[in-house]
């Protein structure tokens, strides 16, 4: 095993090479599914982290997602018109917009992330468990933001 100290330039521009042509396969299937109804990744990611935690607040998937607030606004309500996501005003304050798929969204979700959930099931099984438990602490490694990291670090 390389040790990471002395990587080699070369090993370092593999790597993000596979990273690049992974994330190409990985993108492809649902980034068709997603040009049929006139949207890219930026609903995909919407779709997916709104799936992922219902009932959060546009202030945590802006925090999640990092983009602007213009750039949500405009991403999230082509979602809300379309019927994929609902927000509904906070229990506690309610100028706090919280976001969950509707149904016609969880179909969606679902479809866009099967063939992702494959791809990634097949990774696992053909690696094995120590490979799983190194490319968690690679991907790990790459993020920047603690913040991020510490979401792995919870149980869900």
């Amino acid at each position: 095993m390389t040790d990471i100290k002395f990587a080699r330039e070369e090993d370092l521009r593999q790597a993000m090479e596979l990273l690049y042509f992974a994330y190409r396969d990985f993108t492809a299937e649902p980034d068709a599914m997603l040009a049929r109804w006139g949207f890219g990744r930026a609903h995909h990611r919407v779709i997916y982290f709104v799936g992922r935690q219902p009932q959060m607040s546009v202030s945590e998937l802006l925090a999640t997602l990092r983009i602007t607030k213009q750039s949500l606004s405009r991403v999230l309500g082509q979602l809300v018109r379309q019927g994929f996501i609902q927000q509904r005003p906070g229990s506690r304050d309610r100028r706090q917009r919280l976001l969950e798929l509707t149904v016609k969204g969880v179909e969606l979700e679902r479809q866009l992330s099967e063939n992702q959930r494959q791809r990634i099931a097949k990774a696992y099984r053909e690696a094995g468990g120590p490979a799983v438990e190194g490319f968690k602490r690679v991907m790990l490694g790459i993020m920047s933001s603690p913040d991020d990291r510490r979401r792995f670090e919870r149980p869900r």
